[in-house]
């Protein structure tokens, strides 16, 4: 007889491709090297081939945010590739990217005049399948556009990166996941602001997985957890219960 565990995972692998999270055997398996949050993902793994949103509210959480999605990058272009990085303001500094474990040369800036410029270049560029993953900055985003953007993805299978920076009120859109990081001073010895990288990093949404919260720090090339905020997970739990 088959156990009600076999069957809850048959019928997981059979709706996870009706969700935009196919597997194929062509893909990138991305390991984040970061088990507490890998934890969060469908299936232990980074989700490719589909879209991800990260809202700012602050210059610094957007400061924080870039480095937190290079850092993803630089998981993603490990064996190589190209990343298309698109917005109408770029302020990043490209030479900080080694940091993160990401060449330069692996990313091609494209600046253009308005957000809607960005819309079109970002969805073409996402139907091209030679790249490894899109990113773009850009903060206003209805569900049709964002859906345009999933199927893109989904056909292609490369991942794409939405930074909405200086977003005030969210709307729904189509991305598997949503993401929120905050920057927070550094320790070294005890001393603030003396040491490497640290976030609270919040997975606010994420499609058939386990949204949680993490104080991480980035060192030595990887995501290390310095503390997981229990009462995310409890309370997330606790509503699948009540639903």
């Amino acid at each position: 007889m088959t156990s009600r565990s076999d069957i809850l995972s048959q019928l997981e692998k059979q709706i996870l491709p009706l969700q935009g999270l196919r597997k194929l055997p062509g893909d990138n398996n991305v390991r984040i090297d970061c088990s507490a949050m890998e934890s969060a993902f469908p299936n232990g793994v980074f989700p490719v081939g589909c879209m991800h949103e990260f809202i700012t509210h602050t210059p610094q959480d957007g400061a924080s945010t870039n480095g937190f999605v290079a850092a993803i990058l630089g998981k993603l272009l490990k064996q190589g590739g190209i990343c298309l990085w698109i917005s109408t303001s770029r302020t990043l500094f490209a030479a900080a990217l080694v940091s993160f474990n990401v060449n330069p040369e692996q990313i091609i800036f494209i600046d253009v005049k308005n957000e809607r410029d960005v819309l079109y270049a970002t969805e073409e560029a996402l139907k091209c399948n030679k790249l490894i993953a899109v990113l773009a900055e850009i903060k206003n985003l209805s569900f049709k556009e964002s859906r345009r953007f999933q199927l893109a993805a989904e056909q292609s299978r490369v991942t794409g990166f939405i930074i909405r920076h200086g977003l005030r009120t969210t709307n729904t859109i189509a991305c598997v996941s949503r993401w929120h990081i905050t920057s927070l001073p550094s320790m070294s010895a005890g001393m603030p602001g003396v040491g490497f990288p640290r976030w609270k990093v919040e997975l606010q949404k994420i499609r058939s997985g386990t949204p949680g919260s993490w104080i991480m720090e980035w060192s030595a090339g990887n995501f290390n957890v310095i503390q997981q905020d229990e009462k995310v997970i409890v309370l997330y739990e606790g509503l699948k219960q009540i639903g």
